[in-house]
């Protein structure tokens, strides 16, 4: 049986505002999550965030993470949502 790997893809989406780096990095620095990758952009107001993390040594499981992303998404006004690397390999394969 194939391992499932550790990365997974954070993307967040939303009009920007201050302080949305700082939170979404702090709750990983929180849950022992490490960045692997990180590319943002900012076109006419609207925040763009694609992150690359490894939650080999996390102390909370994916799907725990996943939830408390997408309600702390909720809070700041973005989207947060976080897929496994495979998931996201197969979805967006041309």
């Amino acid at each position: 049986m194939e391992r499932v790997s550790d990365k997974v893809i954070i993307t967040v989406v939303g009009k920007d505002t201050v302080g949305i780096i700082a939170k979404v990095c702090g709750y990983l620095s929180e849950h022992t999550v490490n960045i692997l990758d990180i590319s943002q952009t900012i076109v006419s107001g609207f925040f763009n965030m694609m992150m690359i993390v490894d939650m080999k040594d996390a102390d909370r499981a994916f799907h725990e993470c996943q939830k408390d992303l997408e309600a702390l998404g909720e809070k700041i006004g973005v989207s947060i949502k976080c897929q496994r690397e495979e998931i996201f390999e197969k979805m967006h394969r041309i």
